[in-house]
Parts: C-alpha cells; structure tokens; sequence
C-alpha cells in the first residue's frame, strides 16, 4: 500500500471517510473537480428518529459541469443553517455525548462561510482535533484523472455499491439512539459516531480498517 490517499471534500464526513485519514500518511483533498452533484461535498447522513435522513448545504446554482469544486459558493438564500442544527440537535440531543460536543459544532451554523470547501476544510479541522488526528492536509494544485496513490474522490459516494469498492473498510457496530427502532445504521456522519461514542470514536474508525 502506498502512502499517499486522494479525497473530496466533505461535509461533515463519514466514518469510512475518517478511516482514510488514519489509514494514510498524506491526505490530498480535490479542489479542482468539477461539482459533482448528489455526493457528500454537500450532505451529509443522520441518524433520526424516522432512520437514515440527509441534510444538504445549498449552493448558488449555475453551470455546475463547468464550476471548480474550489469555486462553489453556498447559497444563504434560505435558513438551511438553522434548519440543519435542529435537525442535528432532535436527532443526538439524547445522546451519552451530545454535550459535550455541540459547543464546537453550534458555531458552524452562526458563521456564514462563502464558498463550500473552506466551509468543509473548517469542518474538518475540528473532527481532527475531536479524533487526535495530527495529519497535515493538502490541496490538489490541479485536476489528474489518474492519482498516483489511492483514489477516493469517486468511492466514498452516498451510493451504497460504491462502498463495495473499499476493501479496506468495514463498519464495526457501536451504540446508535435509535436503533431498537430500526437497527444499526452503518457508515454514517461522523456526527452519529462522536455524538453516541465520545472518547471511544478514534478506537472504533481504527477497528474498521480491513487490510486485505
């Protein structure tokens, strides 16, 4: 295995996401894409009381096929920042955790961020310093098909068969909120895991590393 791995970014990543963080040396996340839609860039998956949902940053429409990832900008046109912290707060405020993170997660919905990958990368620095991890993170400085490492750009995917691609991950099963209710959701947000988890989050994303 080499050391080098290739991600897009992410809004607030899931835990095969965070697998690649730990799994890797070097870290090179793709700003140069063009915007992909229907992908984590800008969603993310929840665990609520009606099972998996999704929230999504809106962002300024155009000509997406001909927009840079590095140049989206997030639309403020309605309260989605609100909206998403509710959303955040029904679905974890009961959770073994919930207080003693959501401090640092409030303050991302009270900022305006202008364009979606700072907003990401701010995201991600925080997941960082709640994980230990102390991986420093590179931008590509162009657009290569061809990634002389490991390519993730098109496998962590909301998409369930795109998992299927990843034989080096596999979820391990921790405490959800509402699992008697509809049973253990694998491979969601890494809110669910830090919210339900705490402290044990780190130990559980490194027992998930399947190397084959």
């Amino acid at each position: 295995m080499n050391n080098y791995c290739l991600l897009p970014t992410s809004y607030w990543p899931n835990i095969q996401y965070f697998s690649k963080l730990m799994l890797f040396k070097f870290i090179v996340i793709e700003q140069f894409e063009t915007y992909p839609k229907q992908s984590y860039r800008n969603r993310c998956e929840l665990y609520g009381a009606n099972s998996k949902q999704s929230i999504q940053i809106p962002v300024i429409k155009g000509s997406f096929s001909n927009i840079l990832l590095k140049d989206i900008k997030i639309s403020y046109e309605t309260t989605w920042q609100n909206n998403h912290l509710k959303t955040i707060e029904s679905a974890y405020r009961s959770s073994p955790f919930y207080e003693f993170y959501i401090d640092d997660i409030i303050p991302f919905y009270q900022k305006k961020y202008n364009y979606l990958l700072d907003y990401n990368l701010a995201i991600l620095d925080i997941c960082k310093e709640w994980l230990s991890i102390e991986k420093e993170i590179s931008l590509t400085n162009d657009y290569n098909s061809f990634f002389n490492g490991s390519d993730y750009r098109n496998t962590i995917h909301p998409k369930a068969n795109k998992q299927a691609n990843d034989n080096q991950f596999k979820p391990i099963e921790y405490i959800q909120g509402f699992e008697q209710r509809h049973g253990f959701i694998p491979n969601l947000s890494i809110l669910d895991l830090i919210f339900n988890a705490g402290p044990e989050a780190r130990s559980i994303i490194l027992k998930s590393l399947k190397n084959e």
